[in-house]
């Protein structure tokens, strides 16, 4: 009889352990997808462009512009070694002028394209320039257009940001050449969903974390 209580406990035990096993595969290979949680597009007072990933994020929020969902477009001013370079007679193209240029060439008019005044380095300083400037000019609804795997912390970050009477629309970009189905195959793609684990835990836990000083 205690053989087979023993038989018994091992069976539970082993099915415990493939349960738990199986689930630990299914929440690595979906760890690339569950960063993706976009909105529904509508209309809007203004898209806002995060910096990086270019072309990409540009490209989307001028398809957003051109359907009409918001009559002006914002870009970031990321901190950059234009100084440095300047006084060694490089001339330094900035991010914001590329995705400028991406806008134009889409069709976006020169006068509905604006890049915010302030340095930013991350993207909490982003949402808190973007933040400033809606209260600054009475808007309530912003198009926050970024990568896909970057959806889910934007949407986690905005609330603790902005507050309950600024709404945000997140819309990721579907050319950004994330693979989220298979991440873990190239660097790229793995660094993306590190960092936005760790982006999303400090996010999660009071922003504890802070920008690096430029």
């Amino acid at each position: 009889m205690a053989s087979r209580v023993h038989a018994f406990r091992y069976a539970i035990a082993a099915i415990i352990v493939l349960i738990v096993g199986v689930g630990a595969v299914l929440a690595f290979r979906n760890a690339g997808r569950w960063l993706i949680r976009q909105d529904p597009l509508s209309h809007a007072d203004v898209i806002l462009v995060l910096s990086g990933s270019m072309p990409y994020r540009a490209e989307e929020a001028a398809k957003v512009q051109n359907a009409g969902y918001a009559p002006e477009i914002w870009l970031t001013h990321p901190v950059s070694p234009a100084e440095e370079l300047q006084s060694m007679g490089i001339h330094f193209v900035s991010d914001e002028d590329y995705d400028k240029e991406v806008l134009l060439h889409d069709g976006v008019p020169a006068d509905a394209i604006r890049v915010l005044p302030q340095e930013i380095v991350d993207t909490e300083q982003e949402l808190q320039e973007a933040r400033g400037e809606m209260k600054r000019e009475g808007k309530s609804t912003i198009i926050i257009v970024t990568s896909l795997e970057h959806t889910r912390r934007v949407k986690a970050l905005w609330p603790r940001l902005a507050g309950p009477n600024l709404r945000a629309i997140v819309r990721g970009s579907p050319e950004d050449p994330f693979d989220a189905d298979h991440w873990w195959r190239n660097t790229r793609d793995s660094l993306f969903v590190l960092r936005e684990y760790l982006g999303l835990l400090n996010a999660w836990t009071g922003l504890h974390v802070r920008p690096h000083a430029p």
